[in-house]
């Protein structure tokens, strides 16, 4: 794959219109003057990406399609077979074809396929690695996410970004993670790696002109708890707010599917992109700063 230098010599395809994340993107590229396209064909279908690939010729292809569930991973466990065409099927015949092309993928995969460890115990500030098998088989939405990652290390031409908990700075969202807790009843409170979108966004699409590819454990550096999170909610945002915890087994009683909890080591995206925040650091910047409340 040639090198890309500049927004004039790049196209980029997006998979995930309806989405958010793909929604996002095609905000960014709009913004820095990217000329993109989404994708009409479903993933499924070969024939349409063959045809979407034709008749857009992008130099890159982000794949932010698939399924994780409405309103939450708890709906794949009752359509396993929905989940695989979307998550497995539709991901490999998408970067099978672009290979087929010469075109480097962009995926945006999930990190929700590890949990904490007797070699990576919660605090210890001990993270999974790029290279790490995933050891989580708490959720099928995970199973199926895992199964892909280690099938998708075959292709070269694919960039695999591991999302966690993703964070925007947009708190109406119902698929933000700090709106999502701030609406539970009651919330468990274990340290975790997160992904904030507004600044990581941004880096996926200079990992496309850099045709980076391989695994990335795409969030920011170090952990944040559901509590402190909610600490900063409560300071930022609405100093009424108050909240409940309860512990792993209490939530276990009333989910379907088990929750993943880890810390991702980022020394991988920490050596290629050294500005990249710390999250807590990262969560003032650009999601509590510009949404704060004055009381």
């Amino acid at each position: 794959m040639g090198s890309t230098n500049g927004s004039d010599s790049i196209k980029f395809l997006i998979y995930g219109r309806t989405g958010w994340i793909g929604g996002l993107l095609g905000q960014l590229c709009e913004t820095q003057g990217i000329p993109y396209v989404y994708g009409s064909g479903r993933l499924e279908n070969r024939d349409s990406l063959e045809s979407d690939l034709n008749e857009v010729n992008p130099t890159h292809v982000f794949n932010a399609a698939g399924v994780t569930g409405r309103p939450n991973v708890d709906w794949c466990e009752t359509h396993t077979v929905e989940t695989i065409r979307a998550n497995v099927v539709g991901t490999l015949t998408l970067a099978d074809v672009c290979r087929e092309k010469g075109v480097l993928v962009v995926n945006f995969a999930t990190g929700c396929i590890f949990e904490y460890d007797s070699t990576h115990l919660e605090g210890s500030g001990v993270g999974f690695l790029e290279s790490d098998t995933p050891n989580f088989v708490g959720s099928f939405y995970s199973k199926t996410k895992a199964m892909v990652e280690e099938l998708l290390k075959n292709y070269d031409n694919v960039c695999t970004l591991r999302v966690r908990m993703p964070i925007s700075s947009d708190l109406t969202n119902p698929r933000n993670f700090i709106t999502k807790i701030a609406r539970y009843e009651k919330v468990v409170n274990i340290p975790n790696s997160m992904t904030i979108l507004d600044e990581l966004l941004p880096i996926s699409i200079e990992m496309a002109k850099r045709n980076l590819t391989g695994i990335y454990n795409f969030t920011n550096p170090g952990v944040v708890s559901h509590n402190e999170i909610l600490e900063m909610y409560r300071e930022y945002i609405d100093p009424d707010f108050t909240w409940k915890n309860f512990t792993l087994e209490e939530q276990a009683k009333v989910i379907v599917a088990q929750r993943s909890n880890n810390e991702l080591d980022t020394t991988k995206m920490k050596t290629e992109f050294p500005e990249l925040l710390p999250i807590k650091e990262s969560l003032i910047k650009y999601v509590f700063g510009p949404n704060k409340k004055s009381f």
